[in-house]
């Protein structure tokens, strides 16, 4: 009898359907993972630009009301690659207001809005 050298086909089959099912585990628990750190991400740069928007209240005595396009002329911010970011007064003259970010196509969390409210400095939450 000959000594077997390799792998039967048997067996490479069975390391395929092994590799297959670690697979489908692991690809939906890596894309949760991708989207709580664009999360993480956004609400770190509404936060960030907390400090500018509470500068711009004491210097103009009202909540600034800026877009994405003017953000860094306004503001002092620079744009994020996450999304456009924004912020809205709570009314005409009001020191009050919020931050919003909403994520981009290119993220997976496309379309969702992470807000905060700059007067009392909570985050409002995710749409």
């Amino acid at each position: 009898m000959k000594k077997q050298k390799g792998f039967s086909l048997i067996e490479l089959m069975i390391v395929i359907a092994v590799i297959g099912v670690l697979t489908a585990v692991a690809i939906p628990q890596y894309q949760n993972y991708v989207q709580k750190s664009e999360l993480g991400a956004a609400l770190a740069s509404v936060a960030a630009l907390k400090v500018n928007v509470e500068d711009k209240i004491a210097t103009d005595g009202k909540f600034p009301t800026v877009t994405n396009a003017n953000m860094a002329t306004t503001l002092g911010a620079t744009k994020t690659i996450l999304g456009l970011m924004e912020t809205k007064p709570a009314a005409a003259n009001s020191k009050g207001g919020q931050i919003i970010l909403t994520l981009s196509g290119s993220t997976q969390n496309s379309g969702k809005k992470s807000l905060l409210n700059v007067m009392q400095l909570t985050v409002i939450g995710f749409a």
